[in-house]
């Protein structure tokens, strides 16, 4: 099988597209023959060595894919040869990755693909739409009728909390550099899609909330920036509000912290891969409920072959690191 494999971690042309043995499935594993690969961050992170993760080389990259069942392991009950899935948390801490034609994956990282969900839009939403919900839920402890702010709702993660967010009724502001990249924040459920750049962005953040909620601010903050503006967001959230925190690996904002702690805030920092196989597969089952409930859609974008991986990753950084604003949704890999 075709591969897209590393020998040694640094810039995305160590990445090299190579034949491999199809890989043998253990007793809890999936043999899946790979339909469609998304690309992310934490793949370019681990690739170039900035995330130390135990690897053995030749070291398949990738997290997230969706595919076809091949062979299943003599103690795999929940899945049947021919059935589709998806998944994430591929890749890390030993596991192999996704960029391949054929992968192993144990079933406690699999789900359900929604009957008619195409493979590009399973992956598209894998690792984005588990860290929102896991984001959203399981940390924020988001309901219903709450004010929701994101940042760049076009994005992978921020159309994910726009949507999974607007599914419980939940009212969400968000921001996007352009005009078209607002209208479809606007297209995905969002109440508000403001112009990141603006010099009043801010007045019109607190005109929004003096005409939702008297003033209060936001229940939910939800950043997905890696330079926040701590002090911004404090002064915007209401008493007992929660700040969710998902990027900015290196960042060092500014924190006022009187108004933090006199108004009852709490900020909540999570990386998605930390969650358990039991959160991560509610999250994954509750995703595919939205599907079929038409509110979730998974944003693809650039659509590549995995022999050009290499040129894949160098686009996430040019997006990721240099701010390229090129991209809207994920960027998918087919084999």
């Amino acid at each position: 099988m075709k591969a897209a494999a590393i020998y040694q971690t640094g810039a995305p042309d160590v990445i090299q597209y190579t034949d491999m043995p199809i890989p043998e499935p253990k007793p809890t594993e999936l043999l899946i023959r790979v339909g469609a690969i998304a690309v992310n961050p934490i793949d370019t992170y681990i690739r170039s060595g900035v995330v130390a993760m135990p690897i053995q080389f030749p070291y398949v990259i990738g997290c997230d894919f969706a595919g076809t069942v091949e062979r299943i392991g003599e103690n795999v009950k929940a899945f049947n040869v021919g059935d589709r899935v998806w998944g994430s948390n591929q890749g890390l801490f030993g596991r192999q990755g996704s960029f391949a034609e054929y992968i192993t994956v144990d079933s406690q990282w699999c789900y359900a693909t929604p009957t008619d969900e195409s493979d590009a839009e399973a992956a598209a939403g894998a690792l984005v739409g588990i860290t929102a919900h896991l984001g959203l839920f399981l940390h924020a402890g988001l309901k219903g009728g709450e004010l929701v702010f994101v940042n760049g709702g076009t994005g992978g993660v921020g159309s994910a909390v726009v949507q999974i967010a607007k599914s419980i009724g939940a009212k969400v502001v968000t921001t996007a550099g352009s005009d078209e990249k607002r209208e479809k924040a606007r297209q995905l459920g969002a109440d508000l899609a403001l112009d990141y750049k603006s010099p009043s962005l801010e007045d019109d953040i607190r005109d929004f909330l003096q005409n939702e909620s008297d003033g209060k601010g936001f229940h939910v903050w939800f950043e997905t920036q890696r330079q926040p503006n701590l002090e911004r967001t404090i002064g915007l959230m209401r008493q007992r509000g929660r700040i969710v925190l998902m990027a900015g690996r290196d960042a060092r904002p500014e924190f006022p912290l009187g108004k933090f702690y006199t108004n009852d805030l709490r900020i909540i920092g999570f990386a998605m891969f930390n969650a358990t196989p039991d959160e991560q597969r509610d999250a994954g089952r509750h995703l595919g409920q939205m599907y079929d409930a038409g509110n979730w859609k998974p944003q693809v974008g650039t659509t590549m072959p995995l022999a050009e991986a290499a040129a894949a990753h160098t686009l996430q950084e040019e997006n990721t690191l240099q701010g390229a604003g090129t991209l809207e949704g994920k960027i998918v890999l087919t084999p």
